[in-house]
């Protein structure tokens, strides 16, 4: 930190401090929004209405408001991405009072075309204001080619993988999107697991939604060898490489990923 930024600092106060530095660093401070998910994310299901009385959450979305992805490094700038997703998720959930689906956020109504939730621009970054498929679709996964970010961004959702209870971070990217990834595949059997017996991958159909199995090559067999990379050496690793297995989706359960029920 500059001398100037620090008087800054001393003069404006914590949040202002927060957001001075993080322009001028080569890594914007996550700490706000780690301590948050800490506190009221647990097995991944969130306490909504403790992020929504919690001042520190306003806080870190001004900061996120105020950093410019850009000069950052790649691993901080996807981190960036992905925490400002999750973040606005709840920030999009509470806004809108909603306790029960993300899916009724702007539910079209008869003839009435409202914008659905992943379609409302209202998250703001480095000064501009994304909407959550502006987010995923035109930012995350054109830039980074990380099919590993689709274990990662939590949509509000009971079928979608567990918000993790932690931000994410440069430095632990690589290890905090592999766990996931082998929570997600091979730790959620409702979601995902393998039969050898009856040689079946039983699938989350988030590998379907929009184009998403493009990311893990185009085909069930390119998802099919994408899943074995996190299994060890045996039967259920050595059926999917082989691509010769029949695929089952199982059910998306779209309630709201609440610890409230």
């Amino acid at each position: 930190m500059t001398l100037m930024t620090a008087l800054r600092c001393t003069a404006a106060g914590a949040t202002l401090c927060l957001m001075a530095t993080a322009l001028h660093a080569q890594a914007m401070d996550h700490g706000a929004f780690d301590r948050l998910l800490k506190a009221h994310v647990v097995n991944g299901l969130v306490d909504y209405d403790a992020f929504s009385n919690d001042p520190a959450f306003s806080g870190y979305l001004k900061l996120l408001a105020a950093t410019n992805p850009a000069p950052l490094p790649r691993a901080e700038q996807l981190a960036l991405w992905i925490n400002a997703y999750n973040a606005y998720t709840i920030q999009l959930i509470n806004a809108k009072h909603e306790r029960g689906s993300i899916r009724n956020v702007n539910k079209s109504l008869g003839f009435l075309k409202l914008k659905g939730p992943w379609s409302e621009p209202f998250a703001v970054v480095g000064g501009k204001t994304y909407t959550l498929d502006d987010i995923e679709h035109r930012t995350i996964r054109p830039t980074y080619r990380e099919p590993r970010i689709h274990f990662a961004l939590v949509c509000a959702a009971l079928g979608c993988p567990p918000l993790r209870s932690e931000a994410y971070t440069g430095p632990r990217l690589e290890s905090q999107l592999n766990d996931q990834t082998v929570i997600f595949l091979t730790k959620s059997p409702s979601k995902n697991r393998v039969d050898v017996a009856n040689r079946t991958l039983y699938r989350s159909p988030i590998f379907s939604f929009s184009d998403y199995m493009q990311d893990f090559g185009g085909s069930e067999a390119t998802v099919g060898r994408f899943i074995a990379r996190y299994y060890p050496a045996g039967p259920e690793r050595a059926l999917l490489e082989s691509g010769k297995f029949t695929v089952v989706k199982t059910d998306y359960d779209w309630s709201l990923n609440s610890r409230v029920r």
